[in-house]
């Protein structure tokens, strides 16, 4: 079962006014990772952050087969139709996911169009989901990277060691501070030994990489009548076709690189909650 935090931090209320925005999160991580986007966003939105099944609080199912990406999409949508009702049978106004999250975004509002109003998606994983010719090249696949997942280190002796051992670590180095400390607190969990280990244990990271490929989003992207901007991190792995492709059959879609690299949402919170509003702004003007 998934789980959601209202800002992603219990010291951080939400406005009691204005759009819900629902933010999913990259695989491995948590919906605590998304608290210095979330403060920023609460300029405008009320909002929510979703922890997918197998990661942060959320239940972990032992069958590989429950990380089968189909899964995420219907847990989205369930959780995004139970606010919308709770809305009074209306909407969530934005939808925000980044890297594997947006594409679980992306598919669940493509076979539930009537629940987001826009769509922000962060650098979304799109590789096996697409015709060859447009996958780009120099991407680890599935296999690979979930090899890779399976060698790394999950204990640390406490959260202080976890940290000291994060700010050289090249996956971290460019995470703000602030986001090493929130993976700390939200991301790991006290063992009965008093060591500390990751929320979201390597294997489980790796299933989801083995199971990427089984959205088909090129079929379905069509019914998305919401306004929807990918954001390309210029300096990540991926290439903008992917998303352009995606786009050029989308009614209210559109492409923009920035230079950003693919973990974004921890590395420059501040341009992320600026590309939202600045998109929040222009698809309001859009929709009148």
């Amino acid at each position: 079962m998934a789980r959601w935090l209202c800002c992603t931090t219990p010291t951080v209320s939400a406005p009691d006014s204005g759009p819900l925005a629902l933010l999913h999160h990259a695989n491995g991580f948590c919906a605590g990772l998304w608290d210095e986007v979330a403060v920023g966003l609460r300029r405008r939105f009320r909002v929510l952050a979703i922890d997918a099944r197998g990661h942060g609080d959320s239940s972990k199912p032992e069958s590989p087969e429950a990380y089968a990406w189909h899964h995420f999409v219907e847990d989205l949508a369930c959780v995004g139709r139970r606010l919308a009702d709770d809305e009074g049978g209306g909407c969530i106004g934005l939808g925000i996911g980044h890297s594997f999250g947006g594409a679980a975004l992306l598919t669940a509002a493509a076979r539930s169009p009537d629940l987001f109003e826009s769509l922000l998606l962060l650098d979304p994983v799109l590789i096996g989901n697409l015709p060859r010719p447009a996958v780009p090249k120099g991407i680890a696949p599935g296999p690979l990277l979930a090899e890779r997942t399976r060698r790394r280190r999950a204990v640390w002796p406490s959260r202080a060691e976890a940290l000291e051992a994060w700010e050289n670590h090249a996956f971290f180095v460019a995470w703000t501070p602030e986001a090493r400390e929130l993976y700390a607190r939200w991301g790991l969990r006290e063992r009965p030994d008093g060591q500390v280990e990751l929320k979201c244990p390597p294997a489980l990271e790796a299933a989801v990489f083995e199971n990427g490929g089984t959205l088909f989003p090129l079929e379905e992207v069509h019914r998305i009548q919401a306004p929807t901007l990918f954001v390309h991190a210029d300096r990540g792995t991926f290439s903008l076709e992917p998303y352009r492709l995606l786009a050029e059959r989308m009614p209210r879609a559109s492409v923009e690189s920035h230079g950003l690299g693919h973990l974004m949402v921890m590395e420059d919170p501040r341009a992320v909650v600026e590309i939202a509003l600045s998109f929040a702004d222009a698809a309001q003007d859009s929709t009148g």
